[in-house]
């Protein structure tokens, strides 16, 4: 995926994670929904009671975004519109992750080319000039012989005890399968050159790493929309300016930029929509952005490479949804969220009234004056307190551990991810359909997710998906090269597809509050890290092709086998505090399973329940949700977005 795409879904996408105790204010739908109670007596004294405790307690809760959602809609007109804008910048992601397979490709069929046989037929050159190993026609090397005078005895077929000698004017293709030249072909980025297109798309992460910090630190510092504009347009006219190269240096400067866009030409839009749906309706956005968006994407490139069968019009047709940002700014909303951290309250409160107006709500003037009393009242606070570094996930023991484990466990995620994700043209079969039928593994695999982890939990999901992942590539190996590998190898995709949507949000969870934006954003980065290893893994199928999965494989398994040193989240409060995060988890056994665990759905307080509700998770599987440039920020900024509901 690489999309992906596979941010943390910095927000929430779903309800239920605030765990606070005190009661509601009212027992109003909404509080319930907030707090997770259910009223179980009737009784006046009761209610009298109640009334008066949450009167009480009304003015000591503040009045977050997520309180005020309710009122202008949660998802109405307004955020149906936005989800469906995310469309043009879902592909774009997916377009900027997959294009430069389909302009380096190189078919499997390519020899040395001999200008002394141009009036021979292709087939009649390969058999007088190129070596035969008895199963395929050497690619790197050709007969060391006069051609010329071999013609003019009419010798039409070789001897093998001919020298041979490295190609020397160049190689002659076999577009049957691959209808197009690419850059590679053009270049020759074969034999001796074979590791060029691969060095290129390690350099694109490294430009994904830059991009992450600098349009990471310009979100935070000038607002997310003029972040989702930047990314976009150096994308845009980086990929453009990519037809323009003529060596390798410029195709990898030109590559460098269109990886600074990458997750950024995407995540910030992503971001902006989830931080306007209310609660209970961020699981389905959050995930069917990608599962169709994405997916859609993903899966029509293949065949607009193969029509098109230009590399450069391709280059030209994949960057120009990337243009539709430059109209962001007069359709989409700045974050309201950012705007009241800045204390700009009156302009967030105009973006409010817009989707008021849409939605067709009527809101008091009241709800508008106690959400900015409530904002004032949380940034005061927070400039009373300490502020906090990613290095403290690092002083105490257990935390120091989960922090090592969840940035070796995410980087296994990265690594496989990618690498299975490029390896589909080593699978024997046609690239243009296996990459289309590993790409729609998106889809099922988002779909079972949103099912099942808030059932089954987060660690034994993740432990099981990757161990398949790890066990199908390597009966990958075992079989022949083909259908039957192709077949084992899409299915570890697919199981791969669960473990990087799980991972990111599976961080978010077990890290403590005060750094968990740093530690995320720390983490993510190390993800790229290990991608850039990805284009190099796959490179090896040209010493033998069982090797990428052999190696997938293996790192699935030790992936798996990490997550079970990590604690379970599920229906766990989220540590808050550093000493919080040090002690998570410490009742919990290796062996404990969700479904098996006896646990009370519902514990009595007072005179209410309070369910143990499913938490919606902070989804992960958009790829890389939370900013690189988080790593140098204070985590106590992103107070003045509620806790459970950040986006």
């Amino acid at each position: 995926m690489p999309p992906q795409e596979k941010a943390i879904r910095q927000q929430t996408a779903g309800e239920g994670e605030n765990t606070m105790e005190q009661p509601p204010s009212k027992p109003s739908p909404l509080a319930f929904a907030n707090q997770g109670f259910v009223d179980t007596e009737n009784n006046n004294d009761g209610s009298k009671k109640i009334e008066e405790t949450s009167e009480k307690s009304d003015d000591a809760k503040p009045f977050e975004f997520d309180d005020l959602l309710p009122f202008i809609g949660e998802f109405g007109i307004y955020q149906k519109i936005l989800f469906l804008m995310m469309i043009p910048f879902a592909c774009s992601v997916a377009f900027v992750y997959f294009t430069q397979i389909f302009i380096t490709v190189i078919p499997d069929g390519h020899w040395c080319w001999v200008p002394e046989l141009a009036n021979l037929t292709a087939e009649q050159r390969k058999i007088l000039a190129i070596p035969f190993n008895g199963q395929e026609f050497d690619k790197c090397r050709m007969y060391d012989v006069n051609f010329e005078e071999l013609l003019k005895i009419d010798i039409l077929k070789p001897d093998p005890s001919w020298p041979v000698k490295s190609c020397q004017n160049g190689w002659e293709y076999d577009f049957t399968d691959q209808p197009y030249t690419s850059i590679a072909t053009e270049q020759n980025w074969v034999c001796e050159n074979a590791a060029l297109p691969h060095t290129a798309q390690a350099i694109f992460f490294g430009g994904a790493i830059l991009g992450g910090l600098i349009f990471g630190w310009l979100a935070d510092r000038f607002g997310r929309i003029p972040a989702l504009v930047g990314s976009n347009l150096v994308g845009f006219i980086s990929g453009i300016a990519t037809t323009l190269c003529s060596s390798f240096l410029g195709f990898c400067i030109c590559r460098f930029l269109v990886g600074m866009a990458f997750d950024n030409c995407f995540t910030m839009m992503y971001i902006l929509v989830l931080e306007y749906v209310g609660p209970k309706y961020r699981t389905f956005v959050a995930n069917m952005s990608i599962a169709i968006f994405f997916t859609f994407a993903a899966t029509i490139l293949p065949w607009i490479a193969y029509y098109l069968a230009d590399w450069k019009m391709l280059c030209y047709v994949t960057s120009a949804p990337l243009l539709v940002s430059v109209f962001a700014a007069w359709f989409i909303p700045e974050s309201a969220r950012w705007l009241t951290s800045q204390g700009k309250f009156d302009k967030a409160i105009g973006i409010l009234r817009r989707f008021e107006k849409f939605n067709k709500k009527t809101v008091d003037e009241a709800v508008y004056d106690k959400f900015k009393s409530s904002c004032l009242k949380i940034q005061k606070e927070e400039e009373m307190e300490k502020t906090y570094t990613v290095f403290d996930l690092f002083r105490t023991p257990r935390l120091r551990r989960t922090t090592f484990v969840l940035i070796i466990l995410w980087m296994c995620i990265s690594l496989v991810f990618d690498g299975h994700v490029r390896n589909v043209g080593s699978l024997g079969l046609d690239l243009f359909l296996t990459f289309t039928i590993a790409s729609f593994t998106e889809f099922p695999a988002d779909t079972f997710l949103t099912m099942v982890l808030d059932v089954w939990g987060r660690r034994w999901l993740a432990f099981g998906s990757m161990v398949i992942s790890g066990v199908f590539s390597l009966l990958a190996t075992t079989v022949p090269i083909g259908i039957p590998s192709a077949t084992l190898a899409i299915i570890g995709r697919f199981a791969v597809n669960i473990s990087y949507n799980i991972g990111l949000q599976y961080a978010a969870e077990l890290l403590p509050t005060v750094v968990r934006a740093q530690g995320v954003a720390l983490i993510h980065i190390m993800g790229y890290v290990a991608s850039i290893l990805a284009p190099f893994v796959v490179y090896l199928a040209n010493i033998s092709p069982s090797l990428p999965l052999f190696i997938l494989g293996i790192l699935g398994i030790v992936g798996g086998i990490l997550a079970l040193f990590l604690p379970e989240t599920l229906d766990q409060e989220l540590p808050q505090t550093l000493q919080d995060g040090e002690s998570f988890g410490m009742d919990q056994g290796m062996w404990d399973f969700p479904c098996i665990k006896k646990n009370d759905d519902e514990e009595s307080v007072g005179n209410f329940k309070r369910s143990s509700s499913k938490r919606s998770s902070l989804r992960a599987s958009g790829r890389g949700e939370i900013r690189s440039s988080m790593v140098n920020r204070s985590s106590l900024r992103s107070r003045a977005i509620p806790e459970n509901q950040s986006v």
